[in-house]
Order: C-alpha cells, then structure tokens, then sequence
C-alpha cells in the first residue's frame, strides 16, 4: 500500500473514534451519557455545550465523509494497482500450469494399453 493510502486509513480511523466520543458525550433528551458521569448533565461541558458539541459533531461528520470518498477513489483508480497485477498473475501461472499438466496425463493412458498387446505378442 502506498503511503498515502495508509496515512488516510489511519485518519479515517481516528475521526471515526473521535465522533463515536463525541455522540456519546451529547446530552440527549434523557440526559444522555453525559449526564451519566456524575449526573450533572450540561453542567460539565457549559451552558452552550449542546450547540458546540452539535457543531462538532457536523465538522467531523463532513471529514468523516469527505476523507471516505477520497480513500474509496484513491483505491478505486489504482493506486495500489501492483498488488492486484501480482495477483492477477499467479492466478494465470497456476491456470498455465494446470492445463499444462492436463494434456500430459492424458497420453500417458494409451501408452499402458498399447504396451500391453506388445507384450503378449512376444510370448
């Protein structure tokens, strides 16, 4: 994989466990699970956590996303095209292979019988 490929992978990753922490930590209607570490509710985060924390939660939605679709388009146009080519070729040397084994067994059986009237001609 190249570099590139790798280091997005990595991003998607971390945006995806940050905006898990981030819907986690929203107060619901209920209270949400931020409630449920003390039971204090938005007192922990402020008075305007809710919007700031719903602002975030948007941003890191779009990065999600946006990072995704570049991911999915780097993979898709063949950046890591030399992996699937030394696929692709051990696939035909195995198909090579065994239709070259095919033909040869396949002699190998008349051979046998043709050897055995030889033989009882000579007794």
């Amino acid at each position: 994989m190249s570099t590139l490929t790798v280091l997005l992978y990595a991003l998607v990753v971390v945006v995806a466990l940050l905006l898990i922490g981030i819907i986690l930590v929203q107060p619901s209607k209920s209270g949400g699970m931020g409630a449920a570490f003390g039971g204090v509710g938005e007192s922990v985060f402020g008075a305007q956590a809710g919007s700031h924390l719903t602002k975030a939660t948007v941003i890191m939605t779009a990065v999600f996303f946006l990072v995704t679709l570049v991911l999915a388009s780097l993979i898709g146009h063949g950046v890591n095209k030399g992996t699937t080519d030394g696929v692709t070729a051990a696939l035909e040397s195995t198909a090579v292979s065994a239709s070259a084994v095919a033909p040869e067994a396949q002699p190998e059986a008349p051979a046998a019988q043709s050897a055995a009237p030889q033989a009882a001609e000579q007794k």
